[in-house]
């Protein structure tokens, strides 16, 4: 009888430890992202693409991806899940947003997830002025995805009909306030650059330009105010107000790619994450350049990173990394510019046959990865999200006249002072 319940007891405890490891060899680990898109065209299905891929190459890694509208309302959306007991593995986030990240606990270091030789060689395959922006104090924060630089695109076209050279697009401020003119029409302007969604952005463009950073290395200190800063807006400025080859008021950030490929402006400055789309829906011959110099050329980068929030378990964060390390691999990477003119984000990305192959093609994707070399990180600083609209405020009174820029940039300078004084 006893020998039966030892027998019985015995095989109970096989099955239910065969029934255990069948349990943990099916089980799944399941992954949470937000992410972004802040250009037109239907990315969503390009990234919905690459994480079926992942998936079927990683079928015990589930990936629930979340478009979450532009970058401010993906952090806001992000941030309120975790806060309200749903939280997010992962997501896409602005690069200027590490500092505020660290500074409300939200976020883990890669390196100290990332530790195999393997992840440490990863972590230093990117363009360095790419991962600027995600390192700080000494750690990686943020791994750089869909990046960009601001770039000029250009109507080739029209260039040709006002006796310009297609091929020598403007290289500084006169250049291209000279060829504005020229370009300037009935029903059609010279120059847009879009002073709606990304203001701070654009700004920073034409303040490196002309020979000053908005802010420190640090992030606690900013320059707003001073003389280069205030000439650079006024120029923007002047682009509609005196010289009449911008329009007057608010230009959309949203809608300038259409007002590009529909012929209702010769040349914009955008973001190089619209190029495929321009490629795809412009009717007319068009190119690509890096941003003109006054004092110097230059364009900050921008666009988004990958974060990893804290709370996930190790399981998950390993996950994570593993999804993180398989989206940023040079043929992902590759993928992910075709399909949307982003930066290839590491050297070795501009190697693989694919992109080889593409830039033969349509070298206009090139130019953004060619701007990195006199590229400056994005606007970051301690308090990021209020020092930045102050200074997006500053910049939109001023090109819509209601404040002069120098009354504008001093005021954004005192709020920021006042917002940086305890970082100092």
């Amino acid at each position: 009888m006893l020998s039966k319940l030892i027998r019985k007891t015995t095989l109970a405890a096989l099955f239910a430890s065969a029934l255990t490891a069948s349990s943990l060899a099916s089980a799944s680990t399941d992954l949470t992202m937000y992410y972004p898109i802040a250009v037109g065209g239907p990315l969503t299905e390009v990234i919905d693409g690459m994480i079926n891929d992942f998936q079927k190459a990683n079928p015990d890694i589930k990936v629930k991806a979340v478009y979450s509208g532009n970058y401010d309302e993906t952090r806001v959306r992000a941030l309120s899940a975790i806060k309200g007991g749903q939280p997010a593995q992962l997501s896409v986030l602005g690069a200027l947003d590490t500092y505020d990240l660290i500074d409300q606990n939200l976020i883990e270091p890669f390196d100290k997830v990332a530790a195999s030789a393997e992840d440490k060689a990863w972590l230093q395959s990117f363009y360095p002025g790419l991962m600027a922006n995600g390192t700080i104090g000494g750690h990686v924060w943020g791994i750089p995805f869909q990046r960009s630089t601001i770039v000029m695109f250009y109507n080739k076209d029209m260039f040709r009909a006002a006796g310009l050279n297609p091929d020598a697009p403007p290289k500084t401020w006169k250049e291209m306030l000279a060829a504005a003119t020229k370009l300037t029409g009935k029903d059609k302007f010279g120059l847009m650059v879009p002073s709606t969604g990304y203001p701070y952005w654009m700004f920073q463009a034409f303040a490196i330009q002309n020979g000053v950073s908005l802010m420190n290395k640090e992030g606690t200190q900013v320059y707003f105010n001073t003389p280069a800063a205030i000439e650079a807006l006024e120029f923007w400025r002047s682009l509609a107000a005196t010289y009449k080859v911008s329009p007057a008021g608010a230009i959309e950030w949203g809608t300038l790619r259409q007002a590009f490929v529909q012929g209702q402006t010769a040349m914009m400055w955008h973001t190089t994450g619209n190029l495929t789309a321009v490629k795809k829906e412009a009717k007319f011959d068009f190119g690509v350049a890096m941003l003109p110099a006054n004092k110097q050329p230059g364009s900050p980068v921008g666009g988004g990173n990958f974060y990893l929030f804290k709370g996930s378990t190790p399981a998950q964060q390993a996950a994570s990394v593993t999804f993180v390390r398989w989206m940023t691999a040079p043929e992902r990477a590759a993928q992910w510019s075709i399909a949307t003119g982003y930066v290839g984000t590491s050297p070795a990305s501009y190697n693989t046959p694919a992109l080889r192959d593409y830039a033969k093609s349509f070298p206009q994707a090139l130019v953004a990865r060619d701007q990195l070399a006199v590229a400056i990180p994005e606007f970051s600083t301690e308090q990021t999200a209020r020092v930045r609209e102050a200074l997006s405020n500053a910049v939109q009174a001023a090109l819509t006249g209601t404040k002069t820029s120098k009354q504008a940039l001093d005021e954004a300078q005192a709020t920021a002072e006042r917002l940086l004084k305890p970082y100092r």
